[in-house]
């Protein structure tokens, strides 16, 4: 059976060369980086090569990269080491309501210890929109965050307008970038951002491993006590060989950036306007265009259930999801669609495709040879399909 991976937002593949690298540094190059023999050496001198990797990406200093465990653990370390550091200041914590869990629940965390929670609202696009910014900021806000693109519809916000508002404030800002890093460009200057927070596994590099810029001069208390790793800010050894590949990674995700980029915008439109054309009753979720990630489909699917639709597109080899791959074992509708103003009964139906670097046209044409099969067989056992339609 032929195999079809459309769920590039939940993990990607490693990349051959980052493989490799990564196989070097477990069984030949194995040294731990604070130790001071040639080993240790040979270690620190490649895991501060990959630093420089990785912050060359988002126009970053090598010394402004702190590795760790992945996305969700720079998230937190963000967040808590924003609170930890500025509690003289304040209590106010501002987040977006189509954030990452990694974010929302560490929020919704310190608002059960205490701290005053304000959650941003979203357009039917399911983007932020300005004014609610500055209406939110208050004289005891501590730290504004906002992701840079959404992970289930695709919408990249403003960030760089949201952070001229910020930095005018005086609050931190904490952006969640696991989408866009090495998708598009990102440049941490010019979005003014004080964090950001990347993950190696989103673009062909190792699970198990991510970074959090910190912004020089910005203050966060650690998350991690026990060695002076990463400047005390994370300690433990170094997961080396992930850090390594991770920096592969990002040389990789530079060099092919833009051509990969055009490439997916012209299979994810493809997708889209044959989803469209050959189903009725389906809505695109999220913006389109350039206010899109390159390799973004989300649609809702009326009188379907999405779990069913992933169920029968699995059994044909076709691999897609129906949003977070953090919230895939839960049945509630995504709260990123409810926040658009989606129904619950909608919300159920979406689905989800992302696009990666080995997908063709020729997919593109397989799934949606089977889509619209799929999608009539469901919705023939659909009563509210047949009310609907012979409403027409």
């Amino acid at each position: 059976m032929r195999k079809i991976y459309l769920d590039h937002s939940a993990t990607t593949p490693v990349d051959e060369e980052v493989a490799e690298i990564i196989r070097i540094y477990y069984t030949e190059k194995y040294g731990n980086p604070s130790s001071i023999h040639s080993f240790g050496r040979e270690a620190k001198k490649a895991l501060e090569e990959a630093r420089l990797r990785v912050a060359s990406l988002i126009g970053a200093k090598p010394e402004e990269i702190i590795f760790t465990s992945g996305g969700t653990e720079a998230d937190n370390l963000a967040i808590l080491g924003v609170a930890g550091a500025g509690q003289s200041k304040g209590g106010h914590l501002i987040i977006s309501a189509i954030e990452h869990h990694a974010v929302l629940e560490t929020a919704e965390y310190l608002a059960k210890m205490g701290y005053e929670l304000t959650i941003l609202p979203v357009n039917a696009e399911g983007i932020v929109e300005l004014d609610s910014v500055g209406k939110a900021l208050r004289p005891d806000t501590i730290l504004v965050s906002v992701m840079h693109a959404n992970n289930e519809v695709g919408a990249i916000q403003p960030i760089e307008e949201i952070g001229r508002i910020v930095r005018e404030h005086g609050a931190v800002f904490h952006v969640d970038a696991v989408q866009t890093v090495g998708k598009i460009p990102v440049d941490v200057e010019k979005l003014g951002v004080d964090l950001l927070t990347m993950s190696a596994h989103k673009i062909y590099g190792p699970k198990g491993v991510g970074a959090l810029y910190i912004r020089k001069g910005v203050r966060i208390s650690s998350l991690l006590h026990g060695g002076s790793q990463e400047k005390k800010r994370r300690s433990g050894t170094e997961n080396t060989p992930g850090i390594i590949g991770f920096g592969k990674a990002c040389q990789l995700a530079a060099q092919r950036m833009t051509e990969e980029a055009e490439k997916l915008k012209k299979l994810r439109d493809m997708l889209l306007n044959g989803i469209v054309e050959r189903i009725d009753c389906v809505k695109i979720n999220g913006p389109l265009g350039d206010l899109r990630l390159p390799n973004n489909v989300n649609v809702s699917i009326n009188f379907v259930e999405g779990e069913s639709l992933l169920l029968s597109l699995d059994m044909l080899g076709i691999a897609a999801s129906s949003g977070s791959a953090c919230t895939s074992g839960s049945l509630d509708p995504s709260h990123v669609l409810l926040a658009m103003g989606l129904s619950h009964e909608v919300a159920h139906g979406s689905l989800r495709f992302s696009l990666g670097r080995q997908n063709t046209v020729e997919d593109i044409d397989h799934v949606l040879e089977h889509l619209p099969e799929i999608v009539e067989r469901l919705r023939a056992m659909s009563p509210l399909y047949h009310q609907a339609a012979k409403k027409k």
